[in-house]
């Protein structure tokens, strides 16, 4: 019998299948959720500080016809980078992000934009008492949802420094809620994932290093953090990196926390350059806290190393759910324009 501490072995593999290579969609720093059947992306640049237009796209899941539709859409957000969106039944929500003429922190009174997919509208949710607190405005910050009522908000870059703080907004009372902050260092590019009534934050950049080595935890009813810590030595777990993502999976019939990609070491150059980026894929056993790195078989070959992309799960009621993820800056500074399915 083997010691209690033995890590446990997973045959758990995935494969990498690409779903759509298109000029259209070649960009980073832009947002991704998948809407039952479908994917929406929005904004992103393609040259550094230029936002792509204000249109979204709109992809199936579906292997045998991977449609994709370009929109505009009346009273679209305008166009930005670096925002963060999450899904609450069948609609994407996104918060600020980073745009105009002086490329800065989009300040909207604290405005959440709504998109619907089955009525290609969108709608923007101001808050219904302007005199409460509100978060400030950001770009490459986090979110996550409940699935339910609540949008989460998490960190990222004001007009100037860092951010570490937490908020919730109610889509049904339009209020804003400040929660605790999270563990110091304040940080941008950092991950946040809603799963069964806890918030996971991980990795990030706090201006001087790349963050790792810690699973942060918030305990929504008990409204309190706490942390995990393991090795970030890429074999006990994965290395320090930003601008990545976190996502709670349902994989062989338990909840987990998938995490790829990213930056590993950033360019002097900052949102303007490529630095080290990564290509491995880690699963993190919520109830065992442990990690196993993942090496999925290519059945279209694999995704190129990249940070700043954005990925979501597909849900899957009767198996393992998968992951798609699209774009990002490639270590030649290059932005990518391929869609990859990751199935188990």
């Amino acid at each position: 019998m083997p010691p209690k501490f033995a890590r446990p072995i997973s045959t758990l593999k995935g494969t990498w299948i690409r779903l759509l290579d298109t000029e259209r969609l070649r960009r980073s720093s832009q947002v991704l959720s998948v809407i039952d059947d479908k994917i929406c992306i929005f904004g992103g640049e393609v040259l550094p500080r230029q936002p792509v237009d204000d249109q979204i796209d709109v992809l199936s899941t579906q292997l045998d016809a991977p449609g994709h539709e370009t929109k505009s859409l009346s009273a679209a957000p305008s166009p930005r980078v670096g925002s963060a969106s999450a899904v609450i039944n069948g609609k994407m929500y996104l918060f600020s992000g980073r745009g105009g003429t002086e490329m800065a922190p989009i300040d909207e009174s604290g405005a959440v934009w709504e998109f619907n997919p089955h009525a290609s509208s969108w709608a923007c949710l101001k808050p219904a008492d302007s005199s409460r607190p509100l978060p400030p405005a950001r770009s490459y910050h986090s979110s996550t949802s409940d699935g339910k009522t609540a949008f989460y908000v998490h960190a990222g870059c004001p007009e100037e420094g860092r951010l570490s703080d937490l908020w919730k907004f109610d889509i049904v009372q339009r209020e804003w809620s400040q929660l605790p902050e999270a563990p110091q260092p304040q940080r941008g590019g950092t991950s946040i994932a809603h799963s069964n009534g806890k918030l996971y934050r991980m990795n990030g950049f706090d201006g001087t290093t790349e963050q790792g080595g810690s699973v942060d935890v918030f305990d929504i009813s008990a409204n309190s953090w706490s942390t995990e810590t393991f090795n970030p030595d890429g074999h006990d777990g994965p290395k320090a990196r930003s601008v990545c993502t976190l996502l709670p999976t349902r994989l062989m019939g338990k909840d987990k926390l998938l995490t790829l990609f990213g930056e590993h070491d950033p360019s002097a150059l900052g949102h303007a350059g490529a630095g080290k980026m990564l290509s491995d894929v880690w699963i993190y056993d919520i109830s065992e806290n442990w990690w196993t790195e993942l090496h999925p078989d290519a059945k279209d070959g694999v995704p190129d190393p990249r940070g700043w992309f954005d990925a979501d799960v597909i849900k899957n009621k009767d198996g393992n759910d998968s992951i798609v993820l699209h774009g990002g800056l490639g270590e030649n500074n290059e932005r990518l324009s391929d869609v990859w399915l990751l199935s188990f």
